[in-house]
This record gives C-alpha cells, sequence and structure tokens, in this order.
C-alpha cells in the first residue's frame, strides 16, 4: 500500500516533470526520489512515466494516479485538520440540559459565547428539572446540565458543579392578595403559613424542594401545597390565576408579571438562596464540554 510520503512524491515530480526540480522542492537529493519512484512502479505493476533521458509525460496510468493522489492528499489533510478540531472541542455535539428558569439570562448568554467561539459544535437542547438532568448525565445522556442547586446527596460525588448563578427565593402572591399589599416590604416567610401552596414535586428537584421545607419548618409551619407544577414559569402563572403562593427565584420579580406581586422574605427562615450551575459528570473530559465549561468560566467572571 502507497503511503502519503510516496503521493507527496509522485505528484512533486508529476508537477515538476524533472525528478531535480521536484528533489529541490521536497529538500531531498535527486537519487532517492528516483528510486522511490522506481520502487513505486514495481509495487504498482506499472509505469507511471514515460522517460527517455528526462521525464516526457505521464502515462494513462500515471495520469490516473495524479488524480487520485491528488483526492487523497487532501482528504489526509482534512482528516488530520478536523481530528485537530475535534481534540480541541471546535467541532462534534453537546447534548445541553437546562432548568426553565436559565431561560431568561444565563442560557441565551452561554449559548451565544459558544456559538460565537465553536460554531462548529452542534448543539443539542433539552429542557429538563434538576432530577431529569441528573440522572441524563449519570446515564450518559446528557454531556452537561444548567441545573439548580443543591443536587440530591446520591449525585455529589459524581457530579462536579459550577455555580453560575446566586439568588434568593422570593414570594410570588397573587395580586389581588391581602399580603400583596405593599409590595416594597419585606414579608415573613411564616405569613404564608396558611395559605395554599404551588410547589413544584419533589422527586424533580429534591435537593430545592428538601431547603424550601426546612426554611418553612425553620418558620414554624409546613407548607400546605394545593397546586403541583414542574416549571417555574407555569408555578407563576397558576399563581397569576389566584390558585396560590409560590416561592420563585428573585430574578422573576425582577421581569415582572401581570397578576402576581413578587415580596423579599424576612424573618425566620430567611433568605432562601437559589442557585444555578453547570453540571456534568466527574471524569467526562469530552474536548466540546471542557470548551463549553471554558465559556461559562468566563461569562460567571463578567458576572
Amino acid at each position: 500500500m502507497l503511503s502519503l510520503r510516496q503521493f507527496q512524491q509522485f505528484l512533486a515530480v508529476a508537477e515538476a516533470m524533472s525528478f531535480r526540480r521536484a528533489a529541490e522542492r521536497l529538500n531531498m537529493a535527486q537519487p532517492p526520489l528516483t528510486a522511490a519512484i522506481r520502487l513505486m512502479e514495481e509495487e504498482l505493476g506499472v509505469k507511471l512515466f514515460e522517460r527517455t533521458n528526462r521525464i516526457d509525460s505521464l502515462t494513462v496510468a500515471g495520469e490516473v494516479l495524479r488524480e487520485e493522489a491528488q483526492r487523497t492528499i487532501v482528504q489526509a489533510e482534512r482528516a488530520m485538520a478536523l481530528t485537530r478540531r475535534a481534540g480541541a472541542g471546535e467541532i462534534g455535539s453537546l447534548r445541553i440540559g437546562f432548568v426553565a428558569s436559565a431561560v431568561r439570562q444565563l442560557l441565551p448568554t452561554l449559548i451565544a459565547a459558544f456559538r460565537e467561539s465553536h460554531p462548529g459544535v452542534v448543539l443539542e437542547l433539552e429542557e429538563a428539572p434538576t432530577a431529569r438532568q441528573v440522572a441524563a448525565l449519570l446515564d450518559d445522556r446528557m454531556d452537561i446540565g444548567i441545573a439548580a442547586l443543591p443536587l440530591p446527596p446520591s449525585a455529589v460525588q459524581r457530579i462536579t458543579v459550577q455555580t453560575m448563578v446566586r439568588d434568593r427565593l422570593v414570594a410570588a402572591i397573587p395580586a389581588r392578595h391581602k399580603l400583596a399589599l405593599a409590595p416594597d416590604d419585606p414579608i415573613a416567610l411564616a405569613a404564608l403559613a396558611n395559605e395554599p401552596w404551588i410547589l413544584f414535586p419533589p422527586n424533580e428537584g429534591p435537593g430545592l424542594h428538601s431547603t424550601i421545607l426546612q426554611s418553612c419548618a425553620q418558620a414554624g409551619f409546613t407548607p400546605r401545597v394545593g397546586q403541583r407544577a414542574v416549571q417555574m414559569e407555569t408555578i407563576v402563572g397558576l399563581v397569576a390565576a389566584g390558585l396560590g403562593v409560590a416561592l420563585v427565584p428573585g430574578l422573576f420579580g425582577e421581569a415582572g408579571r401581570e397578576g402576581v406581586v413578587f415580596r423579599d422574605l424576612a424573618g425566620a427562615g430567611s433568605p432562601i438562596p437559589y442557585e444555578v450551575a453547570l453540571a456534568w459528570r466527574t471524569g467526562n473530559n469530552r474536548p466540546a464540554l471542557e470548551a463549553f465549561i471554558r465559556t461559562g468560566h468566563r461569562a460567571s467572571d463578567k458576572r
């Protein structure tokens, strides 16, 4: 089987139509080049050049080899370039999960920055609660997640996190409710004790769900859950419909929502932190993943 080096030597001679000029181009002596061409002809069992004291022309077999050698070298150079780009995380694919609250600010910023620096990487995005992301990361069905902390204790040793957003939970109250009065003043968490709550299922975000229950316990009550919804956007919508109160990230209050008043929490059980982090399976060192994590580092430094 001919090597790339042999293809390169043959093409140099075919283009220069001179062993001497081809040898100069290849930065080698002429006798080894002449010997290399003769060896190729012996391996192939054909004559590649018509020659007397000099090269007159390519044979029919030589013309075919020139076309194929050019294609082979171009393909080999492409393969090497793509391999280097893949090793640098510049091409490939990346499976990304994200909680709904990340859509407002964090996700668009990260995706835009990553696509600008790595346009060759195909991004597969999937909205999913934290618990589903953790399961997918551990099963290698997802490369990186944008998840709400804390993670379930069972995943802490197997998942690496990089905190991107540090926020706090605020009370979301129907605008016509008596507790919506004085919206600029903090409200005691205990003031929500007798209200119907809208809360996400514990299995969808066990870490944050546990944090909320612990905070309510510190305030002296257990939430009376009237409705359950998975996504924060849905929860806020149900609050607007007057179905109950809820705790949601402060960024929802900053954006505002018709029919809902957002109040900071005060007193026992508060503040309640809300953190969003990049999360990936410990030991996963895919180049595209590492490039996305670096993008996250840069975005975090700018915050």
